[in-house]
């Protein structure tokens, strides 16, 4: 009958070497992730996806599905704990992300005060073509809110709260840059009028469902594991026919939409 080694962990603060938890009995089929689970129980305020471990208070991070036997360590491993600071998911890390231009647009369109002059607060442009890019710009992340809720499939992995931060404010700050200079009492139409802006109407809807299509047929792939993957071809519908060019080509469709 085969007898089982367990290890003993014990994890250190990575930057001063203080000694931060110390676990028996560790089974050898354990993965980096079943360590930080035990190591949050000693550290409620420190959840998995905020902890960084190491085998060298230097070296690489340590991915969550390695497996402790299998690491070059003997029965006693000292691994270095780093505090990844206040992490998002994924889900919650786009929709940050996108609701801000959204709204941030709609209060340049409805022109609230202080956005300009009080003498057009809450007036409305005498252009069509400027409800019209209203309409689209809400249309588009109103589909990017869709997707990431019911279409997208997202990782277990997290985003520093640092730089979602730093991601909002581009997002946020371009939309409304864009805003402003769109929905601005000043404006004025495209030097080729109508013919001009229906144009670049029907390219939007183009690209708009192609992008679509795209992330449906992507997210129809099914492998036979979890890290399996396929590769994407082509469908009945034509919007997916660049697959036989380029491997994703939902950047073709959103670089077309700039």
């Amino acid at each position: 009958m085969s007898r089982t080694t367990f290890f003993e962990v014990e994890v250190l603060d990575a930057n001063t070497r203080e000694l931060l938890c110390f676990l028996d009995k560790v089974e050898p089929y354990s993965t980096i992730g079943d360590i930080k689970s035990l190591f949050h129980k000693s550290y409620p305020h420190w959840y998995p996806a905020r902890q960084a471990l190491k085998l060298n208070p230097k070296g690489k991070l340590l991915r969550d599905d390695e497996i402790l036997q299998n690491l070059p360590v003997g029965t006693c491993a000292i691994m270095y704990f780093r505090d990844l600071g206040p992490q998002l998911g994924w889900t919650m890390v786009f929709l940050a992300e996108y609701i801000g231009p959204l709204l941030t647009y709609l209060l340049f369109y409805f022109r609230v005060p202080y956005m300009y002059s009080h003498r057009y607060v809450f007036t409305s442009s005498p252009h069509s073509v400027v409800t019209r890019a209203c309409v689209c710009h809400t249309v588009h992340y109103m589909k990017r809110l869709i997707e990431t809720i019911f279409v997208h499939r997202f990782s277990h992995g997290t985003m520093p709260l640092r730089i979602i931060v730093r991601n909002c404010a581009y997002y946020w700050g371009f939309s409304a840059w864009l805003a402003y200079y769109i929905n601005h009492p000043l404006y004025t139409p495209p030097s080729y009028g109508d013919v001009q802006v229906n144009f670049a109407l029907v390219i939007f809807a183009m690209c708009q469902l192609g992008n679509f299509s795209i992330h449906l047929t992507l997210i129809r792939l099914k492998g036979d594991g979890a890290r399996s993957r396929r590769y994407p071809i082509p469908t009945k519908n034509p919007f997916t026919w660049l697959f036989f060019f380029v491997s994703c080509p939902n950047y073709t469709y959103e670089v077309k939409l700039l």
